[in-house]
């Protein structure tokens, strides 16, 4: 099992996810400060501390986490959303679920 992700073992990979949110809620026009980035980077990486996650599937976790924040998600959504992330085997079935939220179905 694999340590916990930490924006100190990747100082650059930390920075262009933290930019990346910024330059996210900035153009959704909700911009955050760099402890509410610190926060969602590391709920992301607490979530997936139980998987090997590519950079990818975190920085996707940290986007919908993101997305969760700005849209004022119900508590019941946003706890049902990391339940799910926590009962993922691996970074695989998280990206599964990622995509199954934002997929929208044509009826």
């Amino acid at each position: 099992m694999s340590s916990p992700l930490s924006p100190i073992e990747d100082p650059d990979f930390y920075s262009s996810i933290q930019e990346s949110l910024k330059e996210l809620s900035a153009e959704l026009g909700f911009p955050l400060d760099d402890a509410s980035v610190m926060e969602i980077y590391q709920n992301a990486c607490d979530l997936l501390s139980h998987v090997s996650p590519s950079p990818l599937t975190l920085a996707r976790v940290a986007g919908t986490l993101l997305v969760y924040q700005i849209e004022d998600t119900e508590p019941e959504e946003l706890k049902w959303f990391n339940n799910q992330v926590q009962q993922c085997l691996d970074s695989e079935e998280v990206e599964e679920l990622i995509e199954s939220i934002h997929r929208t179905d044509a009826l």
